[in-house]
């Protein structure tokens, strides 16, 4: 395939298109709105996730039907990744970024004061849209800003915002809903997204988006017919490192319950221990992707995974687990962290706001059942070997989808082109 035969000679050198890249002096005010804007989408989600006991008792349902719409925010995400992204493409990465913001924290907003369970339910659905839309326009402003130098570093900072928007949800249920409520925490939000909106409106417009800016909206379907093969590639690849997230993260504090009988509070220490091995995953191996080329350093990070799953799944002390899971999230986070960077550089110039946006958010969706196929796994196998048989898998699948795959490294964003096909 010419787009692989393509990749052998870039899997570690910057491709040969890359020059140096004009970098605008004002380029730190993008680079920090799109990331924060990251953190503050992942605080909105999971600020619901730690809640759903006081929101079943405010609505008057079952703790179920709370879960349940965290499935609908998770199916609309593709929705607002085509609408969000198509606008980014046409019409620059800042205006539809500050609407995007500003759209899904007043949505979030809204949500404590919902007067039923139905509005509750549409007001979720509304979130998905503003969170499926913003990865794809915050990482190709964050990419595209970025000196090409920095750009692996900043791909893992971009992505590593997602554990720390995790994290500042866990911190805000232990300072901000004693003292002043649980509203307080969908509404503390909104501090932050006037803070982004007056960055990006600092920030110069992507040099990228004015060379390959659409001259219409006809042209996204032509341009995304045309490299349909590259398309279902990255969905496949997205979809696999999304098993890999979700079936080493979602039912990992279970397992340490079921398994080992911890409370909640070594569960919960446990769980700031390893997203922290995230954050530093997604920052190293990122960094290190400008050095060794995208490829091999999510291979590296995916070997790094594979060797702590004895410590990570059969870990008999709590040294042992706090080892083998911190070091399990450094390599997985690892691997994500170059995510942004790799989507980025192999997407069409001219869509790279709603192709990689569109890519993400579809390959999150098709990788959700993997926490069911595990829990089904845990009945047959066991909760260790049901774990472990199924990221062995994951990880056997994703060094195939990148040991053989294309790789763009250090591609120059500002230079028009017509991408690069399967």
């Amino acid at each position: 395939m010419k787009w692989m035969k393509q990749s052998r000679s870039s899997s570690v050198a910057p491709s040969s298109t890359s020059t140096v890249e004009a970098v605008s002096p004002r380029w730190g005010f993008a680079v920090s709105s799109g990331i924060l804007g990251w953190i503050l989408d992942a605080f909105d989600f999971f600020v619901l996730v730690f809640l759903v006991d006081v929101l079943a008792n405010n609505f008057h349902v079952r703790k179920g039907d709370i879960v349940w719409t965290i499935t609908i925010t998770l199916a609309m995400r593709p929705v607002g990744a085509v609408v969000l992204g198509s606008l980014a493409d046409r019409y620059g990465r800042r205006r539809p970024l500050i609407t995007c913001v500003l759209y899904f924290s007043i949505i979030t907003a809204l949500t404590p004061f919902a007067p039923s369970y139905a509005v509750f339910v549409v007001l979720r659905a509304l979130y998905g849209i503003g969170m499926g839309g913003y990865w794809g326009i915050g990482a190709s402003l964050v990419m595209e800003s970025s000196p090409t130098r920095w750009r692996g570093l900043f791909s893992g900072i971009m992505q590593a915002g997602y554990s720390l928007g995790y994290l500042l949800a866990a911190v805000a249920l232990r300072t901000i809903e004693p003292r002043f409520g649980w509203r307080w925490m969908f509404l503390c939000g909104l501090i932050l997204a006037a803070l982004i909106a007056v960055l990006t409106l600092l920030s110069p417009e992507s040099s990228s988006w004015h060379k390959n800016r659409l001259a219409s909206f006809g042209e996204v379907t032509r341009i995304l017919w045309h490299h349909k093969k590259d398309f279902v590639y990255l969905v496949l690849m997205m979809t696999a490192i999304t098993c890999l997230s979700h079936g080493t993260q979602d039912l990992y504090p279970d397992f340490l319950k079921t398994v080992h009988g911890f409370s909640n509070t070594v569960i919960s220490n446990l769980a700031i221990l390893y997203n922290v091995g995230a954050i530093a995953g997604a920052l190293v191996i990122g960094h290190y992707s400008d050095l060794l080329g995208r490829r091999y350093s999510v291979i590296l990070a995916l070997a790094i995974s594979a060797l702590s799953i004895p410590l990570w799944a059969f870990g008999s002390t709590i040294v042992m687990l706090a080892i083998g899971s911190f070091v399990m999230q450094f390599g997985v986070q690892g691997a994500f962290g170059v995510i942004p960077a790799h989507l980025n550089e192999l997407s069409p110039s001219s869509v790279r706001s709603l192709f990689p946006g569109v890519v993400y958010q579809l390959g999150v969706l098709c990788g959700a059942p993997a926490v069911v196929i595990e829990f089904a796994l845990r009945r047959h196998l066991g909760y260790q070997w049901a774990l472990t048989t199924f990221e062995l898998c994951v990880i056997f699948a994703l060094l195939l989808i990148f040991g053989f795959g294309p790789e763009r490294s250090g591609h120059d964003f500002s230079a028009q082109d017509k991408g690069v096909v399967l």
